[in-house]
């Protein structure tokens, strides 16, 4: 790509800094950074040795010297963001999940119509390339007819009440921050569920830490996940066919190596991946990529599905009972 867009990056937490880490380390242009706190925004320019450091979202999204926003606030404030990215003519890359619900996702679908500008969510895992080559494989018949996948994100988290993922009040969720990887995976594999049934465990504050679905699709396959923040589990996946099956090594949805076992149980592939960095660059790739191609939405994760992503969500909260305050 003989031109790259210059990056602005949208708050200047955890998430913030991995993206930034990674993009910075491959090539990418980050020009800007913007917080609500002038101090924080100082020091996140000093560290990634960005040109400029603005105390607002507001001046960032207006800094002329800045072609893309990558949103990485909580998503309880996605929408809200991502509309004031849009507004001032900015791409925009929103940290998953894209939203809190269906109804915000459509509205940024629909202002980026209106604006004629690539948004992306930023389902980081869609675009590494052992899930590229999974894509193909699945797509040459060896696995024969997809009969099933499963997968889990599990991780033993922190059960202070206070904390953003137990708190009610801050969009806390273990469905909305680690189960929206194993949706969006059975989404990009399965497609469209039609039907879905949830289970979950709620912490004292209302937000749920362990959620379990499962899901059946056109095909007949049947699929499921785990969703977990007070226990680790071993964050695997495999996708079983009639012919053969693909085992992902943990963890699953990061850079990571995957085996094709046949029925009679022999090794007909070995993956391994030779990606060293945390794989948050491809993201960025992709939008760049969009964006110099004249076009609006992804072919690997398009934006019509992001919005229906976040509507499968809305019927496993329906179905567990998990309803935010402000909704």
């Amino acid at each position: 790509m003989s031109k790259k867009l210059r990056w602005g990056i949208l708050a200047t937490g955890g998430i913030a800094h991995h993206f930034t880490r990674d993009i910075v380390a491959a090539g990418h242009n980050v020009t800007a950074v913007g917080s609500r706190s002038q101090d924080k925004a100082n020091a996140f320019a000093k560290e990634f040795d960005i040109a400029t450091a603005h105390g607002s979202y507001e001046d960032l999204v207006a800094d002329s010297n800045v072609d893309a926003i990558y949103v990485a606030t909580p998503h309880p404030m996605h929408v809200h963001n991502a509309k004031l990215a849009l507004e001032a003519g900015k791409h925009v890359l929103i940290e998953k999940p894209f939203t809190i619900n269906a109804g915000e996702a459509a509205e940024i679908a629909e202002l980026a119509k209106q604006k004629n500008l690539a948004v992306l969510e930023a389902m980081w895992t869609r675009f590494l390339p052992h899930m590229i080559k999974i894509r193909e494989i699945i797509a040459s018949g060896l696995l024969g007819e997809i009969t099933s996948l499963n997968a889990d994100h599990t991780q033993a988290l922190s059960d202070d009440p206070a904390h953003r993922l137990n708190a009610i009040e801050l969009g806390g969720s273990a469905l909305m921050d680690l189960g929206i990887y194993p949706i969006s995976f059975i989404w990009d594999i399965l497609g469209e569920p039609t039907l879905t049934h949830a289970e979950a465990r709620f912490r004292s504050t209302g937000a749920d830490a362990h959620v379990s679905a499962i899901f059946r699709h056109s095909s007949g396959a049947i699929s499921s996940m785990l969703a977990s923040s007070e226990v680790a589990g071993p964050n695997r996946a495999q996708i079983l066919g009639t012919k053969a099956r693909i085992e992902i090594e943990g963890v699953w949805y990061a850079p990571t190596s995957f085996r094709v076992v046949a029925k009679n149980k022999d090794v007909i592939e070995e993956y391994r991946s030779e990606v060293t960095s945390g794989g948050k660059q491809f993201e960025a790739e992709e939008l760049e990529r969009l964006v110099a191609e004249g076009k609006t939405s992804s072919d690997i994760l398009p934006l019509s599905e992001t919005v229906a992503i976040m509507e499968t969500l809305d019927a496993i909260r329906a179905d567990i009972g998990l309803r935010y305050p402000w909704e």
